[in-house]
């Protein structure tokens, strides 16, 4: 109380004498008047009818005739520009002006001010350089100019300025290095130079700074090495590096240095080795960012000691080991996050799971090898809002107990092995707003209970086996804008009419089901929908015009269902980008305007009533219009219906007796493949394969299923392809593949051993091509094997060898024959190896022989383009027309996932705009082997070797066809490389 008295007493004395002793001062009056002048905010209480010592933000000083010693303006909405007269203030020595809109350049004329020891101006719009004559500000110890627009270098006229402790250039336009003379500022206690777009390294000055508390250089371009005495700098309590290109490794005994270490932010960079276990000695650590990095080895940290933790990142490295280590953190009872996503991790989720800190608010372990079930015990996680567990093997139903988690906002549990029922318990959480739960196993309705998830965005269940019909509840959820999908489950019964509440909907897909009924008028108040998908249903009725308020609807699917009467009108004129309608039963005028201009947009095939439209369609011409007939005619027309009665019965009779003929029918209009072979009927295949049995399945296709049999001597195995022909294109499939391996034969080609085309016992038409069995599968199932049990290992040379197998099969296609053969779906897949790992190229249901002696024309009525996104050429987007060099384009693709196990539609990519040509292209040469197959990691012996197969691979996938290697080239060079291979082994 005695030291409180003391101070109000001086500020009494202050106050009292400060207005006398100010009364003279008319230089530092007209600065601050230049510096209101300057801005346009009314500061109605600078006015000279008070002393400027009394104005709001001033501080005068005592000692020298109450010159100014400070402006603190902090967060008053001020805009304008910096007065360069406040470099008349010579006794100003703080200067505050943050979170206000100043622009324009700082003013070189504060470098006059020899007393400034703080420039706090941060979070401002200034721009242009940093004023050079800050050099003469010998006295600063602290200068904020973070998140603003200033350009240039960081200038070398700052090297002066010796005393600083606190430099701050974070989120500014600047460029260049970071100069090693911030080395000498051995007093700088935070030096923050975040996001201003710096290259080059980290200086190896920065370990001088022996007092260094917070060093911030997240978001440059910095690579190279960090520099290792940064690591004894024992003061240090955040280091945040995260988003440059830094290498290297992580010293293991780091943690026994930083004993007040509270932020370790090294994430997305390029490091390596193993992660650093002694992190687990910095008890006061609060955050620990180490993803999207190339650690390895195990994890085998104990998070016991780090009581303090709040924030665990260790996403998208190569760490493995059991996941079990979790447990350790139950003591870090001030956790928030826990971000484990896209690691190698295994085992299931402990039990103990439920004792981590109530404070848990996500927790993500998506992508990993887990099994096991969901522990009933997570329902203990009540500060939960977000919980993603999306393609990470877990199994098992969904435990009731997650209803208790009512602050959950998101839910990821999509792609997983997970069963039973959907929990009806999920209609507590009245704050979700995201549910993935498709591409799992669950079976059963859809809870009602669904519905009282009253703020959901985003609902998807699709790919589960799923049944009765869907509730209206959850139709009416107006909240719902970003997605609804219930595709591919076995849901039944009408639309609900509650669709229409769905007002603010982008994608609505509810395909692949057995829905009935019209489609819902309601429809039409979706006026958001983008994206709309009912295909594979048994809708019917006509397209109602109300869907012509979908303005903004871009893709529409309608295929395969039993639609009727004409195209409406209002679907050309809306700006479609994808359009299909086949297979369905509707009739009249196909348009000729909006989408039906674009053959790569629409697809109509399967409905035989059509007719007009244009030339690329192939349809026929529509009948002229009706004409008023004469009387005359009205009369002969029931003359002419009873004839045509007649010859009506007439026909039926006739067809009744052809039908009895119809197996040979379809045996003379087989293509001639079949007298050369086996003669199979439909009994010795249903023989063969144990009455089609599931057992018997070896995989399946677009259009159909693929099962081993064998055959009646006991001996002969085949592999029998049994098309599905309800689906569009399997009879094309069957004719292609026949016509394509008619008469070729090749040691890297699958063998046709038989071909039936025939019927089945009740009458249904039936058709099969029969393989000679190849034993080892697919080469997907040798790069892509989900689980560690199940992969096997291909070797370097076993890849090389594989690689030229493929490349001479296409190379004899191309070249070997009379004709020009295009395979047109070349993937992992489609390319089986025997008992002695030999590929055999298959599938050649979408292959085209081209003539070389005369010119042919693509004709296709359908629009989509054909074969597996990702190994499909640019050029075919813009054409329908096939060619040998998207072949070669889809074997440079298959190239460069062989040798680096990365499907070139991989999601680990995360930006959408990253392709497998542009990660390996980076990388190459001298990084090659961060992206290889870790499989074959351990031959870095052969690096030139995998580089040279990769520079192949990407002379093969050149987004011109004029630019790529002919097959002949790739098997030559591949060759080469193989020799080379040979003699380093």
């Amino acid at each position: 109380m005695k030291k409180l008295s003391s101070i109000i007493l001086w500020l009494v004395f202050y106050y009292a004498t400060t207005p006398a002793a100010c009364s003279n001062n008319e230089t530092d009056l007209q600065a601050l008047l230049a510096f209101k002048r300057a801005i346009d905010y009314d500061l109605s209480s600078w006015n000279e009818t008070v002393h400027f010592c009394y104005w709001e933000g001033v501080l005068c000083s005592q000692r020298h005739q109450s010159r100014v010693v400070s402006i603190n303006m902090m967060s008053q909405g001020l805009t304008g520009s910096l007065s360069p007269h406040l470099g008349n203030l010579s006794f100003l020595r703080t200067i505050i002006l943050q979170n206000n809109s100043f622009y324009g350049q700082i003013p070189e004329e504060l470098g006059r001010l020899r007393r400034l020891q703080l420039i706090e101006f941060s979070n401002n719009s200034f721009s242009g350089e940093i004023p050079k004559n800050l050099s003469h500000c010998t006295n600063l110890y602290y200068l904020n100019l973070i998140d603003n627009d200033l350009t240039g270098i960081v200038i070398p006229e700052l090297a002066s300025l010796l005393k600083l402790e606190a430099l701050g250039l974070t989120r500014n336009q600047l460029s260049g290095n970071i100069p090693p003379f911030i080395g000498n500022f051995t007093s700088l206690v935070q030096l923050s130079l975040a996001n201003c777009r710096l290259h080059g390294e980290i200086p190896e000055s920065l370990v001088r700074l022996q007092t260094l508390q917070l060093l911030n250089l997240v978001g440059n371009n910095l690579s190279g090495r960090i520099p290792i005495g940064l690591y004894n700098i024992s003061t240090m309590s955040i280091i945040q590096l995260r988003t440059n290109q830094l290498q290297g490794t992580i010293p293991s005994e780091m943690g026994f240095t930083f004993s007040r270490l509270r932020t370790f932010d090294l994430g997305e960079n390029q490091l390596h080795g193993a992660f650093p276990i002694s992190l687990s000695n910095c008890s006061l650590l609060e955050i620990i960012n180490l993803s999207l990095n190339n650690f390895t080895g195990q994890m085998t940290a104990d998070f016991t000691r780090l009581s303090a933790l709040k924030s665990l990142t260790i996403s998208a490295t190569f760490l493995e080991g059991d996941i079990s280590f979790i447990s350790s953190m139950t003591n870090c009872t001030r956790l928030k996050v826990l971000y484990l996503r896209d690691n190698l991790f295994s085992g299931s989720l402990p039990d103990s799971i439920s004792n981590l800190s109530s404070h848990l608010s996500y927790l993500n372990v998506a992508h990993n090898h887990l099994h096991g079930n969901i522990p009933s015990a997570i329902g203990n996680l009540i500060g939960l809002t977000r919980l993603s567990a999306v393609y990470s093997g877990l199994e098992g139903p969904v435990p009731s107990t997650i209803g208790k988690l009512d602050k959950l906002q998101e839910i990821y549990l999509g792609g997983n092995k997970l069963t039973n029922e959907i929990p009806i318990s999920l209609g507590n959480l009245s704050l979700l707003n995201h549910l993935y739960l498709g591409q799992n196993n669950f079976y059963g309705n859809i809870p009602q209970s669904l519905g009282n998830c009253s703020k959901l965005l985003t609902l998807d269940i699709s790919r589960n086996n799923l049944n009765g019909s869907i509730p209206r509840g959850i139709m009416s959820l107006s909240s719902i804008s970003v997605s609804f999908n219930l595709a591919y489950n076995d849901l039944t019964g009408s639309i609900p009419s509650e669709v229409g509440s769905l007002r603010n909907l982008a994608k609505l897909d509810l395909s692949h089901n057995r829905l009935s009924g019209l489609i819902p008028n309601s429809l039409s108040s979706c006026i958001s929908m983008e994206l709309l998908h009912l295909e594979s249903n048994s809708l019917n009725g006509e397209i109602p015009d109300m869907l012509s308020a979908l303005r903004g609807l871009q893709n529409l699917d309608l295929s395969q269902n039993k639609l009727s009467g004409h195209i409406p009108r209002f679907l050309w004129e809306l700006d479609l980008v994808y359009l299909n309608l086949s297979f369905n039963k509707l009739q009249g005028e196909v348009p000729t305007q909006g989408v039906f201009q674009n053959g790569s947009a629409i697809s109509l095939e399967g409905n035989s009533d059509l007719c007009g439209g244009l030339a690329f369609l192939n349809l026929p011409p529509c009948p002229p219009k009706k004409k008023h007939f004469p009387l005359v005619w009205k009369i002969l027309i029931p003359v002419l219906g009873a004839a045509a009665i007649c010859i009506t019965l007439s026909a039926c009779y006739y067809i009744f007796i052809y039908r009895k003929t119809n197996s040979k029918k379809n045996q003379s209009s087989m293509p001639s493949l079949e007298s050369k072979f086996l003669r199979l009927s439909y009994a010795d295949l249903l023989k063969a394969t144990g009455g089609f049995s599931e057992a018997s399945v070896l995989g399946a296709g677009s259009f159909g299923s693929v099962y081993k049999g064998i055959l009646d001597d006991g001996q002969t195995f085949v592999a029998v392809k049994v098309l599905n022909l309800n689906t569009k294109g399997a009879s094309k499939s069957f004719i292609s593949e026949c016509n394509a391996l008619k008469g070729i034969r090749h040691r890297n080609l699958v063998r046709l051993v038989s071909v039936c085309s025939s019927t089945d016992f009740q009458g249904n038409d039936f058709k099969a091509l029969v393989y000679e069995f190849v034993a080892n599968g697919s080469l997907d199932e040798w790069l892509h094997k989900k689980s560690e049990e199940e992969r096997r290992n291909l070797s370097m040379k076993e890849r090389l060898n594989i690689a030229i197998d493929i490349a001479s099969a296409l190379e004899y296609l191309h070249c070997g024959t009379d004709s020009t053969i295009v395979h047109g779906d070349l993937k992992p897949s489609n390319i089986l190896l025997d008992e002695k790992m030999t590929a055999q190229v298959g599938d050649f249901g979408l292959a085209k022989v081209i003539s070389n002696t005369f010119s042919t024309r693509e004709s296709s009525s359908s629009i989509a383009i054909k074969g597996t996104i990702g190994y499909i050429p640019p050029e075919y987007g813009m054409s329908g027309k096939v060619s040998a060099e998207g072949d070669v384009y889809s074997y440079g693709i298959l190239l460069l996932e062989m040798f680096t196990g990365r499907r070139p539609t991989d999601g680990a990519f995360n930006d959408h705009s990253t392709t497998l040509v542009d990660i390996v292209t980076s990388a190459l040469p001298s990084q090659v082997m961060e992206i290889v197959d870790p499989i074959i990691l351990h031959e870095n012996k052969n690096k030139d070797c995998v580089v040279s197969i990769l520079e192949i691979g990407l002379a093969c996938s050149k987004e011109l066809p004029k630019d790529r290697m002919s097959m002949t080239d790739v098997v030559k060079e591949l060759c080469k490389t193989k020799c080379l291979y040979c003699m380093v082994e």
